[in-house]
């Protein structure tokens, strides 16, 4: 990891692949690891059955437990620790704003702007796209049971507030990867590319499109990316 970029975060939407590589980059990276605990939200599988009801207190619960994690940064000698997340605190917005009414907006804001103020800024964000097929297929093939309920209207719904929030994204060095494809937990060449794309980030927005497995093997120059 670069000096540059010693605290990454890893985004996109749910089924995208997001902890699990994570979990490859803290690992080759030697990085400290920040995972969302998205199972200890006790509201959550609630919510899947009945969105309108449960939004508000499992938005709330995530607001806090991310702002738990990620505050602690701030505690942190970050010159020293190189740190790689599964989410960025803006993120939680994107859902705020999906699945909430207009007064609990209104209350919404009020605290995140408070919460907010206290974050640590990344220093490069990678956001992970797929289409609404594959991450279907992603979460279904996980059989988490409270994620059993998601339809396939609300993956479209989120896949796009994803597509729009990131379109407009100029907080941080962005690099945008697109993953149906490609596969970086089963593929250590996929992953080894990632990486030097990730060591080699400058400033602005960067988008990756890696080849596939089969494109690979037919193409002269294997392995090369949009770039």
């Amino acid at each position: 990891m670069s000096k540059e970029n010693r605290y990454i975060t890893v985004e996109g939407p749910i089924g995208v692949g997001k902890s699990s590589l994570v979990n490859l980059l803290s690992e080759r990276m030697g990085a400290m690891k920040i995972l969302e605990k998205v199972q200890e939200n006790p509201f959550l599988a609630r919510f899947y059955t009945d969105r309108k009801q449960y939004a508000f207190q499992t938005q709330m619960f995530f607001l806090m437990s991310r702002y738990n994690q990620l505050v602690q940064l701030k505690q942190m000698d970050l010159f020293s620790l190189n740190t790689v997340s599964d989410y960025i605190f803006q993120k939680d917005r994107i859902f705020a704003y999906m699945n909430l009414s207009d007064a609990e907006l209104e209350l919404y804001e009020q605290v995140y702007a408070i919460l907010n103020e206290r974050i640590v800024t990344p220093d490069l964000v990678i956001y992970l796209q797929a289409s609404s097929d594959v991450l279907m297929q992603r979460i279904l093939g996980r059989g988490r049971p409270y994620e059993k309920h998601i339809s396939r209207d609300y993956v479209d719904d989120l896949n796009e507030a994803y597509e729009y929030f990131f379109f407009h994204y100029s907080d941080t060095p962005l690099l945008v990867i697109k993953t149906s494809e490609i596969d970086f937990v089963r593929s250590a060449e996929d992953l080894d590319d990632l990486i030097h794309k990730i060591t080699h980030m400058d400033k602005g927005t960067r988008y990756y499109a890696p080849l596939s497995t089969r494109e690979k093997k037919r193409s002269p120059a294997h392995g090369e990316a949009l770039f």
